[in-house]
């Protein structure tokens, strides 16, 4: 193999695809990335993964010869990171195939890598669903989802973001126990009507429908790859026997299904509320940021009092031996007057979600869940939040 390339370009790549190498890999080649050079093509591939995020991409090169092998992703990386963008790249495999010369214009390095035969292969989906997708509607939903899932490993299925896709739509869902965040996005979509939806595979679902659960590691990796997606053209999704493929133009994340059934979500939402609280999105944020100093000194707990006759919230935190502090601000109130508290850092995850001017805190009771939405109900967001019990 012998290629030469830009700098900048192969650094880039690097960067993408290290996000899938393994930090603790099985199997020493789950640490390297994949390089495939292709003379057909002038294309040089890198690929990254860990046996559960696969993520590839390409980029044009001059290929002398093609050839493939895995380097060590992260020395690799911290080389050409630091090489002159000035610099066109050299690399060339040397007879025994293992050995990697790396050229710039500043000086040469030498790598030893594994055969590219010991790598494994990214799952290709050839059957099952495919849908096309707004690349901006998903970064919507994903955005809106994203932090409200699991960190917590033990309870695995809520690791992941739920996606439904059903005609046109995409509704997103992630929950982590305390709260609970969903958002639909309309015409997120492209039908297409040469797409077959009836595969045997699927034979039994509804063929508009597929609901999937992948994991969030998995969906950051795509949310950032289709922040950066400035063409037009939609994304492709590929979905068969417990992988997932999104394919945007040369470059590809792939990701392994969370099995189970998804939480049934929509009956934990209430059908009405008795208490509504209307405040100013922005105002509310920077009294929950002021207010959080002194409450994540001690349990990270913010109560909210409601005073219907004066049309204030007033917003209180008591951090036991440290201080107290509390803010009020104006808002547009009905129902009667109550106390409620909230984890406050969960409140601002919800809020820095929402893009409207103003927001609605929907509750009934100090210990049911409470809702908060868009003032404009056209939004498609909706983010529960368990209250946290007061001691009196």
């Amino acid at each position: 193999m012998k290629v030469v390339c830009s700098q900048s370009e192969l650094n880039a790549a690097l960067q993408l695809v290290s996000r899938a190498v393994a930090t603790r890999p099985t199997h020493p080649v789950l640490a390297n990335v994949l390089l495939t050079a292709d003379a057909g093509t002038g294309r040089l591939s890198l690929t990254g993964f860990d046996l559960n995020l696969g993520i590839q991409t390409s980029l044009s090169a001059t290929v002398d010869a093609s050839g493939a092998i895995t380097l060590p992703a992260r020395l690799l990386g911290e080389i050409v990171s630091r090489l002159s963008s000035d610099s066109p790249i050299t690399l060339a495999t040397e007879e025994s195939g293992e050995q990697v010369q790396l050229t710039s214009l500043s000086g040469n390095y030498q790598m030893r890598g594994m055969p590219a035969d010991d790598y494994p292969d990214l799952p290709m989906v050839e059957s099952g669903k495919s849908l096309k997708l707004q690349a901006t509607g998903l970064v919507e939903a994903l955005k809106g989802t994203l932090f409200a899932s699991s960190a917590d490993e033990a309870k695995q299925l809520l690791t992941g973001v739920h996606l439904q896709f059903n005609q046109r739509s995409l509704e997103a869902a992630a929950t982590d126990g305390h709260r609970l965040a969903v958002l639909q996005v309309n015409d997120a979509l492209q039908v297409d009507p040469a797409v077959d939806l009836d595969s045997s595979a699927n034979a039994d679902e509804d063929s508009a429908d597929l609901a999937v659960t992948l994991p969030a590691r998995s969906l950051r990796e795509v949310e950032r790859l289709m922040a950066g997606w400035r063409s037009e053209e939609p994304v492709s999704l590929f979905c068969d026997r417990g992988q997932v493929v999104f394919l945007a133009a040369d470059q590809m994340v792939t990701s392994r299904t969370l099995e189970g059934t998804y939480p049934n979500y929509r009956q934990l939402i209430p059908d009405g509320f008795s208490r509504r609280l209307g405040l100013d999105r922005r105002g509310l944020i920077a009294a929950l940021e002021r207010i959080a100093v002194l409450a994540d000194q001690h349990n990270n707990v913010v109560k909210f009092s409601s005073e219907p006759d004066q049309g204030l919230v007033q917003i209180s935190a008591d951090a036991q031996d440290v201080g107290s502090g509390s803010e009020s601000l104006p808002a547009s109130l009905s129902g009667d007057a109550m106390q409620i508290a909230f984890n406050v850092r969960y409140l601002l995850d919800g809020l820095k979600a929402m893009a409207s001017e103003r927001v609605v805190l929907h509750c009934n009771a100090p210990t049911t869940p409470a809702v908060l939405k868009p003032e404009q109900e056209t939004d498609g967001f909706t983010y529960l939040v368990m209250p946290v019990q007061i001691r009196s």
